[in-house]
């Protein structure tokens, strides 16, 4: 096996330990979401729990498809054995990044730790549109290789929510800030991380995701 047969796997082991604990945990341990709304205090907005709460739902579930269906098409079998497939899939990955994106944008100005959170998710959320609207242009135009890298940078978005908490939990946790500003620093980190990440893998070996 490989470095990137190795790399593969270990994110796919990854990404399918993260779903499932997104899963169950708005879906099953607290579907209420009350742990996370306790940390939510003098929001500028008021906020209707209901339909937060459902926009969550949403988010949740399209954000799980998209990080499951970016990494079926990270498969070099994928793009080599099922194009076909892999366009369908393709579509699924965009559509699911765009409803993640629209429900976030709705729950951003009601983000943790207040308007420096909010503008941070709606300025994370203008970056996977265009990084993921340029990945698009250049399979149109049949740019094979450049449309391979910018649908990697746009599938490490998918990690962000993971991320967030993790940073949070070191900050937090371990290093002992507050939770506000553990979140908020785990916020701005994560988002940095996830640029600098795909350019790092780009200069270690060739991308096979497509």
């Amino acid at each position: 096996m490989n470095r990137r047969q190795t790399f593969y796997k270990l994110i796919a082991c990854v990404s399918m330990i993260y779903i499932l604990y997104v899963l169950v945990n708005n879906f099953v341990v607290d579907p209420g979401a009350e742990t996370f709304l306790s940390h939510k205090a003098g929001l500028e907005y008021e906020l209707k729990p209901r339909i937060w709460l459902m926009v969550m739902y949403i988010h949740a579930g399209f954000a799980c498809i998209a990080m499951g269906s970016g990494l079926i098409n990270c498969s070099r079998r994928s793009y080599e054995k099922h194009r076909g497939f892999h366009r369908v899939n393709g579509c699924v990955y965009v559509s699911s990044v765009l409803i993640a994106v629209l429900t976030s944008g709705y729950m951003a100005p009601y983000a943790t730790g207040g308007k420096i959170s909010s503008i941070g998710f709606n300025v994370l959320n203008i970056l996977w549109l265009v990084i993921t609207a340029t990945a698009l242009v250049h399979i149109f135009k049949k740019r094979i290789l450049q449309h391979r890298r910018w649908m990697i940078r746009s599938y490490a978005f998918c990690y962000t929510n993971m991320l967030i908490h993790l940073l949070t939990f070191v900050f937090h946790q371990i290093i002992g800030f507050a939770y506000v500003t553990s979140y908020t620093i785990g916020l701005y980190g994560s988002m940095v991380l996830l640029m600098i990440a795909p350019e790092v893998l780009f200069r270690v070996k060739k991308p096979k995701c497509a």
